[in-house]
């Protein structure tokens, strides 16, 4: 849970400061990367509680395979799975097709193709996200 806390501290510093000054789409980019990474330890926490409660079937250690189950598992919990909705376009951001606007401007907005649409990430988008990730760690503790 530590590691998630540092990882969520790490974020926060990229959304509230570094973005603030730079408004660049690698800071978004860079961002939602370490949220990747966070929601990566989140659901590993899952699943230990998934397995002390005994709900867990052994499955290869293949990421796809990992989530597949942790949705089955959690998918009444609304936090989680809004987590887990994010998570998948997280997972793919690099390898998307990606537009920059409003560079270096209050405007700066990152448009994304997933799964055929069009995905505007701006700052309030990223709010947004971020508050289902403070929901999503509330869900853990």
């Amino acid at each position: 849970m530590e590691l998630i806390i540092k990882e969520k501290i790490s974020a926060d510093h990229l959304l509230y400061v570094s973005l603030k000054y730079t408004k660049t789409c690698d800071v978004i980019i860079n961002l939602l990367l370490r949220w990747r990474n966070m929601i990566d330890l989140g659901m590993d926490r899952l699943v230990e509680l998934a397995k002390k409660q005994r709900k867990w079937k052994p499955v290869p250690d293949a990421p796809r395979a990992k989530f597949m189950q942790i949705k089955k598992i959690y998918g009444n919990n609304k936090d989680i799975n809004d987590t887990l909705e994010l998570y998948e376009l997280f997972r793919d951001i690099e390898s998307l097709e990606k537009v920059r606007e409003n560079e270096f401007r209050k405007g700066v907005n990152l448009k994304v193709r997933f799964r055929g649409q069009e995905i505007n990430i701006n700052l309030d988008k990223l709010k947004e996200y971020a508050s289902v990730l403070e929901r999503f760690i509330s869900a853990l503790k």
